[in-house]
């Protein structure tokens, strides 16, 4: 039985990865006590301990606007946590499943971002993110990068859930010059499980860096009102909030926050994971109304 060892398992992903799990594989998701990626000594016994096929690093610090007053706990946890378990990978002959993030790009390009697009973060959290994907892409051959954006499901911290948790106010205000396409936690962790399965059925695999598209593309506030859509369809009709559409700037200054650089543009281009591993991208829309019926 092949042995799956995934990080972060206590993430969206990590729980999607766990609960969608093939019964013929072996799934390994310690917690960051018993693994602590941030510790290249953790991380050679926890190697020694389980002796993995195969590893999925989904763990990742995700705090956008605080990683700006804590990149060492950012870069601690998306760059160095990525080399020591990229390292650990390359001393045993173990494949790496790496997840990344939209964050890399800057958002100013005006069609999907391709894998061949030239990375320019515009924060701490897209900086220490791309020094994973090249700590990963140094230390390993065996490695797949997976980039993927907006991430929503039943678990953990995401848009759903905090708009959920507004859905009793008047009105609540909704960046609409965002563009992007939510993706289902679940649809990743089925996109992962149908990529091992075709890199451990093929003698030569095509490991290398991929993009994890969704459809259609959305903005947070197109987002918000088929969330609020579905909620009002769910409940019979209930009264949900009124959405108003407002600037990423002016969002920012409403709330006294300081302006953390965002991309404006997080759609990928998903011809090339299509292409090699036959994943299609996925509609978020009955994803949607299926966490939300998990959250009822």
């Amino acid at each position: 039985m092949r042995r799956i060892l995934i990080t972060g398992g206590s993430g969206q992903v990590g729980c999607a990865l766990q609960r969608s799990a093939p019964a013929r594989l072996r799934v390994l998701a310690p917690s960051s006590n018993e693994l602590n990626i941030r510790n290249p000594a953790s991380v050679r016994a926890a190697f020694a301990k389980w002796r993995p096929d195969v590893l999925v690093n989904a763990a990742a610090y995700t705090q956008v606007d605080r990683a700006e007053d804590e990149p060492d706990q950012a870069f601690a946890v998306n760059a160095d946590g990525p080399r020591h378990l990229a390292w650990a990978c390359a001393a045993v002959g173990c494949p790496m499943l790496h997840i990344s993030t939209d964050y890399v790009f800057d958002g100013k390009k005006a069609a999907p971002y391709a894998e061949t697009d030239v990375p320019a973060p515009v924060n701490v959290y897209g900086r220490s993110k791309l020094q994973g994907e090249r700590e990963v892409a140094q230390a390993l051959d065996a490695h797949l990068i997976l980039r993927t954006s907006w991430v929503f499901s039943a678990t953990g911290a995401n848009f759903v859930k905090t708009m959920l948790r507004l859905a009793d106010r008047e009105a609540i205000d909704v960046v609409a010059d965002q563009c992007g396409a939510p993706t289902a936690a679940a649809s990743i962790a089925k996109a992962i499980w149908r990529i091992l399965d075709r890199l451990a059925a093929v003698p030569a695999p095509h490991y290398g860096l991929y993009h994890l598209a969704s459809r259609p593309a959305t903005t947070w506030h197109g987002f918000a009102a088929a969330i609020f859509a579905l909620l009002a369809e769910r409940d019979g009709g209930a009264r949900t909030p009124c959405l108003r559409s407002v600037s990423t700037d002016d969002y920012l200054a409403q709330a006294n926050r300081r302006p953390v650089p965002r991309p404006r543009n997080a759609l990928l281009d998903g011809t090339r994971l299509q292409s090699v591993f036959g994943v299609e991208p996925a509609d978020w829309r009955p994803e949607l109304a299926g966490v939300l019926r998990q959250l009822a």
